[in-house]
Parts: C-alpha cells; structure tokens; sequence
C-alpha cells in the first residue's frame, strides 16, 4: 500500500497546513513509478511533515474540467503558449467539499489559482449560481465562450510538508480518465505524478533528493494526459514523447485516442 511508505513520517493537520496554501507559486513536475517512490522514501522522514486527516494520509479526489467545444484550454497548452488557464471542479471526496477553479500558468512560469467553495448540487455546472458566474465573469480570459464538462478525473494524493514549512509536495496516483464526450475510459495505474509547490525559489531538500537519484523534471499535465488518451479528436504531436516516456516509465502501452482512431 502507497500509505506505507509515508507511515515513518511525522503527521502535520489540515489546520496546520493552512500556512502552506501556495496559490501563488511555481511548480515543477516529476514523473515517477512506485518502484522509484519506494526507493526514494528512506531520506524522507526527517525532512518532511505528512498531511493527516481523520487518520488518514491519503485523500482521493475527483476532477471535472470544462472546455469550448474545441478545447481550447487544451490546444493552448498543446501549442506550448506560457500563458494559458484551465478550469475545472475539484472534489475533495473524503469531506464532500467542491471548489470552481481557475488555475492561470502565467509567463514567468509561475502558476496562479483562484477558486471558491460551491455547493455540492453545482457539480458539472458552471452557470447555475450567480456567484459562480460572476467568478468566472471575472477570472476567464481565455475564452468567453461556454464551456461544457470535457474529462474526468480520479486520484488519491499524499501531501508532504518540509520542516521549514516554505513547500508543498503533492504525490499523486492511482490516475483514472473518463471523456465525458464520448464516455471512454482510461487509467495509469502505474504512474506517479509528483509536484513540487515553491513560494519562489527556495532551496529544496526533495528536489535534491530527486537530483541525486537521477530523477530529472518532467512534467505532463494530467487533463492532458486524459484528453490524449480518451479524445479521439484533438492535436497530439507535441506530446507523443512524453506518451512514449510514460509507457517505457510504467511498462503499460499507452495508445494516444487519435492516432488510435486514423487505424
């Protein structure tokens, strides 16, 4: 189980994290498998805090990102733009609680998110609540089109805190897709996406252990990784490499949807 190889870590609380939010930040992206996580776990325990809640340090959340009808938010970030947004629903499963969000990548590489709590019932819907729409009145600009649901995610998260509190490190697996176009579904279930949350940038106990472990940063976006395998219709070049690093990474064939679709 993911949970133990955390289990030597001292617990930090969810109110006691509330210092590290980081909504202003740079993150750099790691693409691992667990045989590295397990490798890696042994420097960790005097370094890092794990969030707990209720006993638990695993969360599992769910992702619902909207789109224009010809994914906009995707080809920006396909076509490698410095500024782009994406915008979705996030559902912290394990409370109920729903967040609208807008997370922004601006040209200096750092990364931006609003957001505002919604009642659960909103789940899938942009417009139905005033407030919600005047959020999104006010933080879109990429498009002023409607957006509709385009891909769903599933994956649980551990979250690491170093001592000095100054970053956040986001562990991700279990990794499941469903288009919500077309209902296809897909899973990475051997991936590990690890991201590393800076205000600036701060030396890093984690990233040096990642250098020392030859770990190099790669970064893919998980609404793009479940686009590239579920939607039979979109622009895919730019990513065929990082789709071929992930399949060597996890030994599971990857099969990006549009390729699929031309056989």
């Amino acid at each position: 189980m993911l949970d133990e190889v955390f289990a030597g870590l001292d617990p930090i609380s969810l109110e006691e994290m509330n210092s590290v939010k980081l909504m202003n930040r740079t993150d750099t992206k790691y693409l691992l498998n667990r045989r590295i996580l397990d490798a890696l776990a042994d420097h960790w325990s005097s370094l890092f805090y794990v969030q707990e809640i209720s006993g638990s340090r695993i969360a599992h959340y769910r992702t619902l990102y909207f789109d224009t009808p010809d994914a906009l938010t995707y080809t920006v970030h396909h076509n490698q733009h410095l500024r782009r947004q994406k915008i979705r629903q996030r559902e912290y499963v394990d409370t109920g609680t729903v967040f609208c969000e807008v997370k922004n990548k601006v040209n200096t590489g750092r990364t931006k998110k609003k957001r505002i709590e919604i009642p659960a019932a909103e789940w899938g819907s942009l417009y139905n609540q005033p407030e919600m729409e005047q959020f999104l009145k006010e933080k879109v600009w990429l498009t002023q089109e409607p957006l509709t649901p385009r891909l769903q995610n599933r994956f649980s998260r551990i979250t690491l805190v170093n001592k000095a509190k100054t970053e956040r490190i986001t562990i991700d697996s279990g990794i499941c897709f469903r288009n919500m176009l077309n209902d296809c579904e897909s899973e990475v279930p051997e991936l590990v996406i690890v991201e590393v949350k800076q205000d600036g940038n701060q030396p890093s106990d984690f990233k040096r252990i990642l250098q020392e472990a030859r770990v190099q940063q790669k970064g893919l976006s998980k609404y793009c990784l479940g686009m590239l395998l579920t939607d039979e219709h979109i622009k895919y070049n730019r990513f065929k490499d990082k789709i071929r690093y992930v399949s060597k990474l996890t030994g599971q064939t990857l099969a990006i949807a549009a390729i699929t679709n031309l056989k």
